[in-house]
């Protein structure tokens, strides 16, 4: 359970912090968590009960540079001095192979939310035939100019700075500008959710809302371009469940004009089970937000369904 911290030893050295809820019914599949920027593992445990209630098995673990995860040269904050969007892939893979081993047989979903679902989806990519489904949400793989822009500016803080410090102007043009948004705010947070005490929580939290470093940015910025690219989506079979949420008041995805266009890119790449759900009233953290249960649902059902078809 969350209670108990568990731990895996990565290939890529890192020493894996993770977290399982067995299913509480029938096994349907294994569900695994890939969560966002600047949170950790733990703050998914709601989601993972209920969704071991629905049968499946689930496993939530931290990146490297956040959580409890313990990683050579990658502090809170930091993927790896070197090559990091490799390595946090190289991870998931890890988990991966950590819950078929102890439940064979079953099918596989990847869940990713925000910098996650960036993960997520470039995993799935990297390596088609070890998943069966992938769930993307509250993503922005459509940064275009000003993502191109961003990278730009990084590389010059790196230039300057190197790579291992927090960037200057990237919390600003992202969280600052993300905070700004939202009118009559009571924190420069409640642009996640709505809900006051989840927001309090998320500040209150010391392993969340820290400053991300150059290089973890640049990572970013190198998972969002990627995997929409067409050279990476041919490595997939056309018929692979993708589950695309987002919030119609969400600034990080341009309030899921985000999802949207990925959902028509997807598309327009021949991809045939797309399943796309934008809740119109919903901030950032759909799983934090007034009606969570109803997306967790939805979910659940999807996902039986996969399951179901695998």
């Amino acid at each position: 359970m969350f209670a108990d911290t568990q731990r895996l030893n990565s290939p890529t050295g890192a020493k894996i912090a993770y977290h399982h809820v067995p299913a509480a019914a029938e096994a349907r599949g294994i569900l695994l968590i890939s969560h966002g920027l600047a949170e950790h593992s733990r703050r998914y445990e709601t989601f993972a009960e209920a969704m071991a209630s629905q049968g499946f098995h689930v496993y939530a673990h931290d990146h490297r540079g956040h959580g409890e995860t313990v990683a050579h040269e990658a502090p809170i904050g930091r993927f790896a001095r070197r090559g990091g969007a490799e390595h946090v892939i190289a991870d998931v893979l890890a988990m991966r192979e950590l819950a078929a081993g102890v439940h064979p047989g079953l099918p596989i979903i990847l869940f990713g939310h925000s910098m996650g679902g960036l993960i997520s989806l470039n995993t799935v990519v990297t390596h088609p035939d070890k998943f069966d489904a992938v769930a993307v949400w509250n993503s922005n793989f459509n940064a275009g100019l000003a993502g191109r822009a961003a990278q730009l500016i990084l590389k010059t803080e790196r230039m300057f700075k190197g790579s291992d410090v927090p960037s200057g102007p990237l919390p600003k043009l992202t969280f600052g500008t993300w905070g700004r948004s939202i009118a009559n705010r009571r924190t420069d947070f409640d642009w996640l959710s709505r809900i006051p005490e989840q927001v309090d929580k998320y500040i209150a939290d010391p392993l969340c809302g820290f400053d991300a470093s150059v290089s973890l940015w640049l990572d970013i910025f190198e998972l969002t371009f990627k995997a929409p690219q067409k050279i990476y989506l041919d490595r997939l079979r056309r018929d692979m469940p993708i589950h695309l949420v987002g919030g119609g008041e969400d600034p990080a995805t341009d309030n899921a004009k985000a999802i949207s266009w990925l959902a028509s890119h997807l598309k327009s790449a021949g991809f045939s089970h797309i399943t796309t759900e934008i809740y119109p009233d919903m901030r950032h953290e759909t799983l934090n937000e007034i009606g969570a249960d109803e997306a967790i649902s939805r979910f659940a059902d999807w996902c039986k369904e996969v399951a179901a078809s695998t």
